[in-house]
């Protein structure tokens, strides 16, 4: 099935907003202040929630690993968002994107002075590792930090071929290059270790989430030894696409963009001064050379991303687990109905007749199967629901929990969001990145794909109260709320079904996926 390319792009990625970043003020005493390991800096307060935007957490070199930031003297203002990551997208001004400056990080807090040690929540935005920001409106922090008494932490780092090219081959200085993106993310946890106790927050209680791209991410982390011990809980939301790039692909891939650079390898010193858009051009040639274009409903990532080098990056996640570094971290993952799929919920009249001449495209004489199966997981579906059901993210989110299951030491709690959004405008259906702004409790600043209504914010009370329940102890039951939560295993398939009832299903659809992917 093919999906809408507004919709990947809409839902895969956050936006960005207008950024300025920190600027440095001598006034002392300007409140709130607190101090970091680079400096002073200074933030707003609003509505008991303190927030520091665009704080300075590294900085690098092109294609080269983070480093410490410079030390500043004052007080760095820190009262409006910094700069993004390079990338080439419709919605994030360039004016906004800055290569040397987009190392930042977000944070927001009730308490910076009262010695409280706060459990911590790490934010790692979407658009796979090619796109996004962490300035997005809908993951704001504030909600959660008022809510719950936690410390939101949200992070800026390289992307796409700034984050991922990998030219190892040619120089030891590059031999981090191809995971460049995701140690910044490791020196961003870093600066949490040290300096999130100034900020109310507990460095040995930090649990990461991710939706799409960022919950590959957050999957990543579990696979790199840098990061053992930076995090102690882990949240993944629709993140199990699979990347299959090995050191060997990586590289190959590099050699194409140097071949439509036209640099050598001995005058290699020479793609520090390529302007981006040069960069993304050869890259992006370079990708439909060796990959061809990305074919709709792939299960597996595109273009630059981690490359496994056995140092730092074990193996890929969702292979179908994680690396044994990280098998006492507990786990919460899930999915949405619909993810990416193109929905039929606009076709008011779809008949039964209709929607199974549409399957038999794809099923052909399984068709009947199919809908018996759908029917056995869904017994309230409907002829839109049978063309409409996520058939990429679900099967192999079933595979890594089974996965982790049987190998971890540590509990996997699984979810999955039927909801559908009532917005007309919103594709319907329970799409992809959905949770997001339900699970951030910021239902008001996502209104046009959530609505705004009593029933929005009831489901949003729930899932954010079990994403802070979980944050808090690695268990997200919520007594009184929702039904009791039991731990995944492959046997019970124990799973928080959200909707406008909550309830606990066991194994409801595996039946459906095994066969969905059998074919």
């Amino acid at each position: 099935m093919k999906k809408p390319l507004i919709l990947f792009l809409t839902c895969l990625a956050t936006i960005g907003l207008s950024l300025t970043g920190c600027t440095p003020k001598t006034d002392q005493n300007q409140e709130p202040i607190v101090k970091t390991t680079y400096g002073d800096v200074s933030g707003t307060l609003q509505d008991s929630v303190y927030a520091f935007k665009g704080i300075p957490y590294a900085k690098a070199e092109r294609f080269m690993p983070p480093q410490k930031p410079d030390h500043w003297e004052g007080v760095l203002a820190c009262t409006e968002f910094g700069p993004v990551a390079k990338q080439k997208v419709a919605w994030i001004p360039d004016s906004t994107m800055d290569e040397k400056k987009l190392f930042n990080l977000n944070v927001w807090t009730q308490g910076i002075k009262d010695k409280k040690k706060r459990p911590v929540m790490v934010w790692l935005h979407g658009g796979g590792f090619h796109v996004g920001s962490s300035n997005d409106p809908m993951t704001y922090g504030h909600a959660l930090a008022k809510k719950g008494d936690v410390v939101m932490v949200s992070v800026n780092h390289r992307l796409n071929i700034l984050g991922f090219l990998d030219l190892s081959a040619y120089d030891e200085k590059y031999a981090q290059s191809a995971n460049a993106g995701m140690l910044d993310i490791v020196k961003a946890l870093e600066w949490v270790n040290k300096n999130i106790e100034n900020f109310g927050g507990n460095p040995s209680d930090v649990t990461i989430v991710g939706e799409s791209g960022g919950g590959g991410k957050v999957g990543t982390l579990m696979c790199m030894p840098a990061a053992k011990g930076l995090f102690h809980k882990a949240i993944i939301q629709s993140g199990t696409l699979l990347n299959t790039m090995t050191k060997e692909k990586s590289q190959t891939l590099a050699s194409a963009v140097l071949k439509n650079l036209g640099i050598s390898p001995d005058n290699l010193a020479s793609i520090d001064t390529v302007n981006y858009q040069s960069l993304v051009k050869a890259g992006n040639k370079a990708i439909e050379e060796i990959s061809g274009p990305r074919k709709p409903g792939s299960p597996t990532m595109f273009g630059f991303a981690p490359s496994v080098d056995e140092n730092v990056l074990l193996q890929q996640p969702f292979s179908p687990g994680f690396a044994d570094i990280s098998k006492d971290i507990p786990v919460m993952m899930g999915t949405t109905l619909n993810e990416l799929m193109p929905t039929a919920y606009g076709e008011k009249e779809l008949t039964m007749k209709q929607a199974k001449e549409r399957l038999t495209k794809i099923y052909g004489e399984q068709t009947d199967q199919y809908i018996e199966l759908f029917a056995k997981a869904y017994p309230d579906y409907t002829p839109q629901d049978l063309l409409s059901v996520d058939t990429v993210f679900r099967p192999y989110t079933i595979r890594t929990a089974d996965a982790r299951a049987m190998q971890a030491n540590a509990p996997i709690y699984a979810y999955f969001l039927a909801w559908k959004s009532p917005v007309d405008n919103a594709s319907k259906g329970s799409f992809h990145g959905l949770d997001i702004p339900l699970a951030f409790n910021t239902v008001d600043l996502r209104a046009d794909w959530t609505g705004n209504s009593a029933e929005a914010w009831k489901l949003a009370d729930k899932m954010s109260s079990a994403w802070l329940n979980f944050a808090k102890t690695g268990n997200p039951n919520v007594e009184g709320v929702l039904p009791t939560w039991k731990p995944y295993t492959a046997e019970n398939g124990a799973t928080m079904y959200f909707d406008n009832e909550c309830i606990i299903v066991n194994n409801h659809d595996r039946e459906l996926m095994d066969f969905i992917l059998s074919n």
